[in-house]
């Protein structure tokens, strides 16, 4: 069985949104770091992190933690002149992603991105 948490990675990492959003779950949930509401279903993920690699400069991960209930992938990237880290919170189930939380700081560069994601996704 392929290890959908490292999948997840490989596919950001290439920059492939739809090998990523097909790990996922039919009613998958994300929780973004500057939206209120979750997201629901793979369209609406599709739609986030196409929006996503539009906005994130020079992304890459530094870091990856596992454990028996998910697992963070850590990260760094620029949105506009700001640098932002974060990390990516994954949670599976029967081999499918179930879940992805984004919780990103600082502040500044918090409120750059979701400046930038209102305008791709309104």
């Amino acid at each position: 069985m392929t290890d959908p948490f490292a999948a997840f990675r490989a596919a950001v990492e290439a920059g492939d949104v739809d090998a990523a959003v097909d790990l996922f779950a039919p009613d998958a949930v994300f929780h973004s770091p500057v939206a209120h509401r979750p997201y629901v279903g793979r369209e609406a993920l599709r739609a986030v992190l196409s929006a996503v690699f539009t906005v994130f400069a020079d992304f890459r991960y530094t870091g990856s933690y596992g454990g028996e209930d998910g697992h963070v992938l850590r990260f760094a990237t620029r949105v506009d002149d700001r640098d932002l880290e974060g990390v990516d919170i994954l949670e599976a189930d029967g081999g499918r992603l179930t879940s992805l939380t984004v919780l990103v700081r600082p502040y500044s560069a918090a409120t750059a991105l979701r400046d930038r994601m209102a305008a791709l996704l309104s």
